[in-house]
């Protein structure tokens, strides 16, 4: 179903590298390779852009950012400035020129803020009565474990754009966590910026929330052929990481579009296993194509119903 909105996500993470390969450097996280920067459409789980970028290239930096987001909007069949697109992001989006740029192409903006100090007394001190329940990521059951409060007239946003608001979120950490400085009253607190007018504050948290997805997506793409890349020409590896976004697309597709149950929300390694490694012959006979599967396989079902679903092949039994 069409949520009347769209949303883009867009993250880093880091590849390694094992050799000395075209601009691979030194890490943030003491590592050696390379820092990607990608955008994934949330409605699909579909990669939008994908840039390479050298493994000492900035948390922040506004320039990528805006750069990515530019490639995932060419990729969106809609006009931002007829219809809702949202850019969300960590705390590596929270930059002027990021969010300024979002605004400059009527683009909304939810990103995360670094919780220092001086948020983290302004964030213990909200009364309990602005805190707000919030809700699941569909939006159909409170959630127990979470709350959520505007902070925007505690703080001092007068640098940023117009009409930009901030929020917390807080939550039981789950059993075995390790809590920080700032995790107070057995909560975790997160802060993030937004512009959206909406007044509905569990809807901006479960928005903000779901940018886990996009994560599962990035890691997704790792089993896709990210984690690797080939070359020693930066330019080849660039190419490559393009083909694993293609790779993304499709398996997105072929979920969205043929597949139903667990297989429909199955990662590439099951994906693989089940489907795709599927034993088969294609025969050709009276201007016809068949495609015999391997008798007895047992996801054999379920790729002849996922074929099923596509008008323009023609299947006999296995």
């Amino acid at each position: 179903m069409d949520p009347g909105f769209y949303v883009i996500d867009i993250d880093g993470s880091l590849v390694g590298a094992h050799s000395e390969k075209e601009q691979a450097a030194p890490t943030y996280k003491r590592g050696f390779g390379f820092y990607p920067l990608l955008a994934y459409l949330d409605a699909t789980g579909e990669a939008l852009a994908g840039m390479l970028r050298p493994g000492n290239a900035g948390l922040g930096t506004a320039a990528d950012h805006v750069a990515v987001l530019e490639a995932a909007l060419s990729q969106l069949p809609v006009d931002p400035t007829a219809s809702e697109v949202i850019v969300r992001t960590d705390s590596a989006g929270a930059s002027h020129g990021f969010v300024e740029a979002a605004r400059a192409r009527s683009v909304v903006f939810v990103t995360g803020h670094p919780l220092t100090t001086e948020l983290a007394k302004v964030v213990v001190s909200v009364p309990e009565r602005r805190w707000q329940t919030t809700i699941s990521a569909d939006g159909t059951e409170v959630r127990d474990v979470g709350q959520v409060a505007e902070i925007t007239d505690r703080v001092d946003l007068s640098s940023w754009p117009a009409g930009t608001r901030m929020l917390v979120r807080r939550e039981q950490p789950h059993p075995g966590a390790q809590l920080t400085f700032t995790d107070t009253d057995g909560h975790r607190y997160q802060v993030f910026l937004t512009d959206h007018e909406s007044e509905d504050l569990a809807f901006l948290e479960a928005l903000y929330r779901g940018r886990g997805r996009c994560e599962r997506a990035i890691r997704d793409a790792k089993d896709t052929g990210l984690a690797n890349l080939p070359s020693a020409s930066f330019a080849v590896n660039q190419a490559w990481l393009t083909t694993v976004c293609m790779a993304g697309d499709l398996l997105a597709w072929m979920k969205a579009l043929c597949l139903e149950g667990d297989l429909a929300r199955a990662e590439p390694k099951r994906l693989r296993y089940t489907l795709l490694h599927t034993a088969g012959i294609v025969v050709r006979s009276a201007r016809r194509t068949t495609l015999r599967l391997a008798e007895g396989w047992p996801w054999a079902d379920d790729l002849v119903a996922a074929f099923g679903r596509l008008p323009s092949w023609h299947i006999v039994d296995t």
